[in-house]
């Protein structure tokens, strides 16, 4: 790199050459540099760019002025007091201005002395749930409470629901007068004999019952490991959230229940057409317990073949071969942002 002298002596003779009449990009090339040379030395005459090499910034504040910004906010007038207030404060009472605000915030934050002030509780960032994949039945579980109106206006029965992600069965279900951690856990004591909890991944939201200390012993004493949702982020549990909208956009839900023996009643019937007569959309129209049984398997190769001699027989009448169904199936909750674009990827490629 040229030496800082060189440059001003350079530019020096070059502004000679121009008070003598010269072209100045003449003179410039005399000296072997362009004339965007010439610019950017007058610019910046120190013209080193590397990182950390000290450079000339207008609008920096001194290191008087970031010191009398450190000493007013710990001042025993403003320690109290954020940026904003003490900003304001200062142009109002003393008619003084020092920085900007951001600048109060720089010099605060470079000096670690940005921190919560008040009696309030920081706000804290949610981070997302874990990715979680489901590559066959009792792997991972989701579950959540939702309301079911009764006649009376006001009044409402709880319905405690929990589907299995990966064949989309509801695994267990119970309906009470309240939201309960006891009784969740009795719900889920009860699930123990019909299948293996060991193991099984359990989603839920931030709900009191989903975070009661006798609900979370039994499922740590059964080794169930945890997860819940972030904060009014519904897309976080959408397997069951998804759940709760095809019963309650059902043709047969009856909108308000007389009592709790009717919404048991209705409800038993409910789940029974779900698990075994529901034909759904995420399991390649299939039922849940036909998912869970392996009975999808000859499901799917009785539809090739069924395709594959209706494609054979007439081929103009099909833009492309017909699709081939498979038994692969994973499913998966919370995907990060890598796994959706490839997900997406392989979806747009089929």
């Amino acid at each position: 790199m040229i030496p800082i002298d060189e440059r001003c002596e350079a530019l020096a003779l070059i502004d000679k050459a121009v008070l003598a009449g010269a072209k100045r990009f003449k003179a410039c090339e005399i000296l072997g540099i362009t004339i965007r040379t010439y610019h950017r030395w007058i610019s910046n005459p120190s013209g080193d760019r590397r990182k950390g090499a000290d450079k000339h910034i207008p609008r920096k504040l001194t290191d008087d002025e970031s010191k009398e910004i450190l000493h007013i906010c710990c001042n025993e007038k403003y320690k109290d007091m954020t940026p904003y207030c003490i900003y304001y404060s200062l142009l109002e009472e003393d008619s003084r201005y020092i920085a900007s605000i951001r600048s109060f915030y720089r010099v605060l934050r470079a000096n670690n002395k940005l921190h919560h002030r008040g009696n309030s509780k920081p706000s804290t960032s949610k981070n997302r749930p874990p990715e979680v994949i489901a590559t066959g039945p009792n792997q991972v579980w989701c579950w959540d409470i939702t309301w079911l109106a009764t006649e009376i206006k006001g009044v409402y029965l709880y319905a405690y629901k929990i589907i299995d992600i990966w064949d989309k069965e509801l695994v267990g279900w119970e309906i009470h007068d309240r939201e309960d951690e006891k009784l969740a856990r009795d719900l889920f004591h009860s699930l123990q004999f019909k299948y293996n909890l060991k193991g099984i991944h359990l989603h839920s939201d931030n709900g009191h019952p989903m975070k009661g200390m006798s609900l979370l012993s039994f499922l740590y004493s059964m080794k169930i490991s945890v997860s819940r949702s972030r904060p009014r982020v519904s897309n976080d549990n959408p397997f069951i959230e998804s759940y709760f909208k095809t019963m309650k956009y059902s043709v047969c839900y009856p909108g308000y229940f007389k009592d709790i023996n009717h919404a048991r009643s209705w409800m038993a019937d409910f789940v029974d057409w779900y698990n075994t007569k529901h034909r759904h959309s995420g399991l390649n129209f299939v039922t849940p317990q036909q998912m869970r049984s392996g009975e999808y398997k000859r499901i799917f190769k009785k539809r090739n073949q069924i395709l594959k001699a209706a494609y054979e027989k007439h081929p103009e009448r099909w833009s492309q071969p017909p699709k081939q169904w498979n038994g692969q199936h994973k499913v998966y909750l919370n995907p990060s942002l890598e796994t959706q674009q490839t997900l997406k990827k392989n979806k747009n490629a089929a």
